[in-house]
């Protein structure tokens, strides 16, 4: 009996709090707020004693939210801007949605009164309908005129109102056609390309392999990066790749030889005391221990070394203005190397991480041209940083 009394006054307290919190909506003017509120609050039973104070917070910010949104959409009229359509359409559709949140709670008995509660709605189909159709005129006259403009901007913002009327109205006109002209007017088209300023061939496949964006994933909503022109888009920047240095080493052998040993496990023997005796444990028998040896190795390394830097400069150029808009520098460098090792003695002497070595022989040095193309996956991905960290703005 107690935790069911104990469960009621928590019931109620709740209660209490979520009635209070539905009454500051309505009184702060947020009605629909204190609609969704009350309505969530009637789930359930109704017609609860405790949940007549739902109802009347319910009635009254239904009349004031209807009320409200009646006046603006008259004001709205009256200012005949089109910018206010899809407010009044808008407003049209919240009044709809208000009375759908209520009419299945239907009808609702304020008790202490003897009556139901007032809800007067509205068939708001021929607004809604007449509503939306103004929109998506206003819509799709102001973007067709929109997408006449020059300024990528501009066009940009009738995409998206393009988008918006398709969403709104389904296949009217020809929305979809216009869409895709937006959105090919409204993209900036980079074009990405090398210079060789260096006195040495850069491999061409070096060249294909920097210039494949298919593996970048750069392109955005509004940006693509062409490595190879298209004929009848007209690019508006430029991303240039200029190799301004290659450096390479010559080939080189070091040599060099260093001793190493080790006290290791050799078996076991028997434990002798000072006197030279076996010691034995308490059945009789030998005691044994580790028997530790000392060994050596001479090891003599070779490491083969070729290095390759490659200098360049990224320039970002506007090719509307015909301007340089920034340079940023590009430096990579790859390292040849090969280490193999002989030696005499034990190979015990020396850690197990070195026996690799001893397995590996001398190698040919790369070419000249793979080791600029051997730069490459370091090249590429510091140009997509750049571009990644610099992207064109207007």
């Amino acid at each position: 009996m107690k935790r069911i009394t104990s469960l009621l006054a928590l019931f109620l307290i709740v209660s209490s709090c979520g009635v209070k919190q539905t009454r500051q909506l309505l009184t702060s003017g947020d009605y629909d707020s204190a609609i969704s509120n009350a309505v969530q609050g009637l789930q359930g039973n109704k017609n609860a004693k405790g949940k007549q104070d739902y109802i009347y917070i319910l009635e009254e910010a239904f009349a004031k939210a209807k009320e409200r949104d009646l006046r603006d959409i008259n004001i709205w009229f009256k200012d005949a801007n089109p910018q206010n359509l899809e407010k009044i359409y808008n407003t049209y559709v919240k009044l709809n949605y208000r009375q759908e949140q209520i009419r299945p709670l239907l009808p609702l008995k304020l008790q202490q009164e003897g009556r139901d509660a007032i809800f007067p709605f509205e068939d708001y189909s021929d607004q809604l309908v007449s509503s939306k159709n103004a929109l998506s005129k206003y819509l799709y006259d102001n973007s067709k005129a929109l997408l006449i403009n020059k300024d990528k901007m501009v066009i940009r913002r009738a995409y998206d109102d393009l988008l918006y009327l398709e969403s709104l109205n389904p296949g009217y006109k020809d929305v979809v056609t216009l869409i895709n002209e937006a959105r090919s007017k409204g993209t900036d088209y980079v074009s990405v390309y090398t210079k060789n300023e260096t006195n040495m061939v850069i491999p061409i496949r070096l060249e294909n392999d920097l210039l494949d964006f298919s593996t970048y994933g750069l392109d955005d909503k509004w940006t693509v990066y062409h490595s190879n022109r298209i004929k009848d888009i007209d690019y508006d920047f430029g991303i240039v790749v200029n190799f301004r240095a290659i450096n390479i080493s010559p080939e080189q052998i070091k040599e060099k030889q260093f001793e190493k040993e080790k006290q290791i496990k050799d078996g076991v023997k028997n434990l002798l005391d000072a006197n030279g005796n076996v010691v034995k444990d308490s059945l009789g028998n030998p005691i044994k221990v580790d028997n530790m040896k000392t060994v050596h190795i001479s090891i003599y390394e070779f490491s083969q070394i070729k290095a390759c830097q490659v200098t360049a400069k990224v320039d970002y150029i506007n090719f509307r203005t015909k301007q340089l808009i920034e340079t940023f520098p590009l430096t990579s460098e790859f390292v040849f190397t090969n280490i193999y090792s002989t030696y005499k003695g034990d190979r015990r002497a020396c850690e197990q991480e070195y026996y690799p070595n001893f397995d590996r022989r001398a190698v040919p040095f790369p070419s000249n041209e793979q080791m600029i193309f051997d730069t490459g996956n370091d090249i590429k991905a510091k140009l997509k940083d750049i571009i990644v960290r610099n992207k064109f703005r207007r």
